[in-house]
């Protein structure tokens, strides 16, 4: 099923599946939606579709006039010049501006005293300063490294391919050069964000947490196909300062996360991995949507809708409950002690049901139906969990979603090279994934931060200003991007 089998984990409801729940509970009020525009549709409706306007409103424009050639501007009539009445619109086009390089040379302009030169044993001159402390790590500017950041850690381009696009530009600069701009970039600018964004994390109430293989090629005492791990940790999805931090391990050990969450006492979401039981200071919850997937694998093939199979009957709650879920995403406007009692109300007898049904089910030992029974009954503590607090989160998909995007890039770069090169792309990941997930421009993001240089010496006030989410950071990201606009309009 692997191999062949659809990966889609969508299912459409069958007929007589309801009853498997309390009626009463079925038909119990829930709070009031918060109501998006739609438009009718024969049996069901559809969000409104963007405008065209809208869809390209943060581009610049450039007016083109199509003129009457001058020779033809008489009148055919009685030979009179015609004069300019109007204009109308005809078509739009979108054009691609090619990415160019330039080089900027920056001269210090000095200044002296003209009185003081004769006669002065030492003359007074001052010359202009240079602040841009990233120049130390090569004649790349901020931009150009927020650019190849980008290329590698959203759009997936693996370094010799940007070696090329240089080539193209017409700059020889090889993949070492750009590899090590990104390490020594990211190591002193990003680390005291990321240093910072840990602290954080870690004096909240949720975290999310997941981790996936990577390989590095030069790490000491180890082989190069040995199997290393790149974690996420990351605020629950209902926080409204959202923080996605990537840390680089040599393993999977839980040790890892107990040191990176040293101090944490709130809730924390995973998966089934037995490493996150060394954390005991802190409450956990379990995914409900690895559950899910248990039973989905444990259904034989053909039974998918045979609600006599054990696990369809199972699913068959699961499903209950996420379509539950849905619904509390749905209401935006909900707060945690609303989402509780939502919770409780609704969702906590659909629980009891499975617990009981869970509780009557057999299986033949090592069969798939028998492994989804053990997985579930082990975590059926921290299954139920998320009952105590409306900011828990109901499965773990968020953080595996932030995941994703190291999975996407790995299966193109394949491995790091080196232990330097593994952590400059867990920061790295860091400031775009927290980036993302803030709803900020990414490339924009990397440049400010290169722009302004973030050190372990500024306060954590300091480097509030800098974080996503603040007023203060987005607003200079929009006059970054208004700036870029005009360059690009200048250019035209």
């Amino acid at each position: 099923k692997k191999l062949f089998g659809k990966s889609s984990e969508k299912r459409d409801d069958f007929e007589g599946q309801l009853y498997l729940f309390n009626e009463a509970e079925s038909l119990m009020t829930e709070p009031d939606l918060e109501e998006q525009e739609f438009t009718t549709v024969e049996k069901h409706t559809r969000k409104k579709k963007p405008k065209m306007t809208d869809k390209f409103a943060n581009l610049p424009v450039q007016k083109v006039l199509l003129d009457v050639p001058e020779d033809e501007r008489i009148c055919d009539i009685c030979g009179t010049p015609l004069e300019r009445i109007g204009e109308e619109f005809v078509r739009r086009e979108i054009e691609l501006i090619k990415p160019s390089l330039k080089i900027i040379e920056y001269y210090s302009v000095s200044y002296g005293c003209p009185k003081c030169k004769e006669d002065a044993e030492v003359p007074h001159i001052v010359k202009g300063r240079d602040d841009q402390k990233h120049m130390l790590h090569g004649m790349a500017s901020a931009g150009t490294v927020a650019w190849v950041m980008y290329q590698k850690y959203v759009n997936c381009l693996p370094l010799y391919r940007q070696e090329k696009d240089f080539k193209m530009y017409g700059a020889e600069i090889c993949r070492g050069t750009i590899a090590n701009w990104i390490i020594n970039n990211a190591e002193d600018f990003f680390r005291p964000m990321h240093e910072y964004f840990q602290r954080k994390l870690v004096s909240g109430k949720y975290i999310m947490a997941d981790e996936t293989p990577v390989q590095v090629l030069k790490e000491p005492g180890r082989r190069a196909e040995t199997k290393s791990y790149m974690w996420v940790f990351r605020s629950g999805e209902y926080d409204p300062e959202q923080i996605v931090l990537f840390h680089y391990s040599p393993t999977r050990a839980g040790q890892t996360a107990k040191e990176f969450l040293e101090g944490f006492h709130g809730y924390l979401m995973t998966d089934g991995y037995g490493g996150y039981n060394k954390l005991k200071d802190c409450t956990r919850t379990s995914c409900w949507a690895h559950v899910r997937r248990y039973l989905i694998d444990a259904i034989p093939k053909g039974k998918e809708y045979d609600h006599t199979q054990p696990a369809v009957q199972g699913l068959a709650y699961v499903d209950k409950l996420f379509d539950m879920e849905r619904k509390i995403h749905e209401k935006k406007s909900l707060d945690f002690d609303a989402i509780k009692e939502y919770r409780l109300k609704k969702e906590k007898p659909v629980l009891e049901g499975f617990w009981k049904w869970l509780d009557c089910q057999t299986a033949i030992k090592n069969s798939r139906l028998y492994k989804a029974l053990v997985y579930i009954q082990n975590r059926r503590q921290f299954l139920e969990t998320y009952l105590e607090d409306g900011g828990c989160s109901f499965n773990n998909n968020t953080s595996e979603r932030s995941c994703k995007a190291f999975v996407t890039g790995r299966k193109n770069w394949l491995f790091s090279d080196s232990t330097k090169g593994a952590d400059a792309s867990a920061l790295t990941y860091s400031m775009v994934e927290t980036a993302k997930a803030c709803g900020v421009d990414v490339y924009y993001y990397l440049k400010y931060l290169l722009i302004k240089c973030p050190s372990s010496q500024m306060s954590d006030e300091e480097l509030e200003k800098l974080s996503p989410w603040n007023p203060e950071c987005k607003e200079a990201l929009d006059e970054l991007f208004r700036k870029h606009q005009d360059a690009i309009f200048d250019a035209m």
